[in-house]
């Protein structure tokens, strides 16, 4: 029960002061907000069978990156065996590289490898239509299934029995501005 002395007018005003004291900043959009746009927009573009452009990590995925040479190709049908049909694979001929969907957070537990490098937030992929399965441009070689990933340790044993090169590093370390 509130009890006061002051015009009731001046308690509205005291208890609307109060209020906008107390909340969040003004026209602050929350956090999540902005992914939520991003995935909406992605999935209108995939709809739409057009190449959308998404953010590694996050609830999605990352990606691991490797040649595309016939060492890798022996990657891809060893994780066809294993997982009865390997899963999302993107084949970018002119880069000469695979982009392997891996689950999300990989990047952040990948050790060091001498055949791969796994990317996750804050980089982004461009997904080719789910429609485009031959080039020109970068396409699915083994098109996205539902919500199967590639699993990483049958894919870092592959490579290591593979070792497909050339490496990616250094190609990618300049792309990205690193230095080695």
């Amino acid at each position: 029960m509130i009890t006061s002395t002051a015009p009731p007018a001046q308690i509205a005003v005291e208890m609307m002061q109060h209020l906008v004291e107390s909340s969040a900043p003004a026209r602050e959009p929350a956090a999540d907000m902005a992914d939520l746009a991003d995935v909406i927009r992605t999935l209108l573009a995939v709809e739409a069978r057009r190449d959308a452009r998404v953010r590694l990590g996050g609830n999605l995925f990352d990606v691991v990156i490797t040649s595309f040479s016939p060492q890798a190709r022996e990657v891809v049908s060893r994780m066809d065996e294993q997982q009865n049909g390997c899963g999302p694979v993107i084949e970018d001929p002119e880069a000469q590289w695979l982009y392997w969907l891996v689950p999300p957070g990989s990047s952040a537990r990948w050790e060091p490898h001498e055949y791969a490098v796994c990317l996750g937030a804050p980089h982004t992929i461009t997904l080719p239509s789910l429609n485009r399965a031959a080039p020109p441009g970068p396409y699915w070689l083994r098109p996205s299934a539902s919500d199967r990933l590639v699993p990483v340790q049958p894919l870092r044993n592959a490579l290591d029995v593979c070792r497909p090169e050339p490496t990616p590093h250094a190609a990618l370390a300049a792309q990205l501005g690193l230095t080695p």
